[in-house]
């Protein structure tokens, strides 16, 4: 179970669309005009459960970074958890590079999050037994350790100290037979190498979530100006959720989401669906 942060850049060209600034797309490779989503979801049992989701604002000197936002969604979460007696801050947070800083490392602590890996960038510098180099030259010098017990990929955990974070814990992985990767453990604790990617081979997960409702759920077709940006997002994100409960029924359990969105879309009558498969009574007017 783990607390994953991640955002997503949606391409839209309209001038009256609320929060349609211009932001850097992992997709494009460029800066593009569209709308910046934020999200924080609950990953457990290879499910990804949305708990909140903010359309960042403009950035710059003189405007909220999206730093101070995660905070502020942290801080909401936290609060609402605590009031159900569930202390949030005992789940580990991943997230992905560009989140990465030392003042942000700091307020999450403070916050009480006491494990946090991040992903790490490849123009870090690094010192690595008295060697000082990029971490893009680290991912091809080290000699990464064959698959082991509760680690499943190559890897190799090494302790190593940045200029900007001081001592710190890095992890490198190897994914495939060509890409070389890295995190860095910003938690007030060391933790062994398989605990670190027992955390982190979960996150992916977000980003499968920001595909599904991409491409199934077609959140750039959203429409609505001012206040209704949210309540467009809150209708998708409840489609997201039925489906997801769908999914849990015996019945339709080995069917994947988009097999169940194009039997809800053959089936028209959402009534009947659930009827056949929940037997719960279903009011019509």
């Amino acid at each position: 179970m783990t607390l994953s942060i991640d955002n997503s850049v949606m391409d839209r060209c309209g001038k009256l669309l609320r929060c349609t600034w211009s932001w850097f797309s992992g997709r494009y490779h460029k800066v593009i005009r569209g709308q910046d989503l934020l999200g924080i979801v609950l990953t457990v049992n290879h499910i990804a459960v949305p708990l909140h989701l903010l359309f960042c604002p403009k950035q710059g000197r003189y405007n909220t970074n999206k730093a101070d936002l995660l905070i502020f969604m942290l801080i909401r979460l936290k609060a609402a958890f605590d009031r159900e007696g569930i202390d949030i801050t005992q789940i580990p947070l991943t997230m992905d590079s560009w989140f990465v800083s030392e003042p942000l490392r700091k307020r999450l602590q403070r916050l009480g999050f006491a494990k946090i890996i991040i992903a790490g960038k490849s123009n870090y510098v690094f010192t690595i037994a008295g060697k000082k180099q990029e971490a893009s030259q680290w991912k091809k010098d080290l000699v990464l350790h064959d698959p082991t017990w509760g680690i499943d990929v190559p890897s190799y955990r090494v302790q190593g100290y940045s200029p900007t974070f001081g001592s710190i814990t890095l992890f490198f992985f190897q994914k495939s037979t060509t890409r070389s990767y890295y995190l860095m453990n910003f938690s007030e604790n060391a933790m062994r190498g398989a605990e670190i990617w027992h955390i982190w081979k979960q996150h992916h997960l977000i980003e499968c979530f920001w595909k599904i409702l991409k491409s199934i759920f077609h959140i750039r077709s959203m429409q609505l100006q001012g206040d209704g940006l949210y309540t467009a997002l809150l209708i998708k994100v409840l489609g997201y959720l039925l489906a997801l409960r769908l999914q849990a029924h015996p019945p339709l359990s080995k069917l994947t989401i988009t097999q169940i969105m194009r039997k809800l879309s053959r089936d028209h009558d959402l009534a009947t669906l659930l009827t056949e498969h929940f037997h719960l009574p279903f009011p019509v007017t």
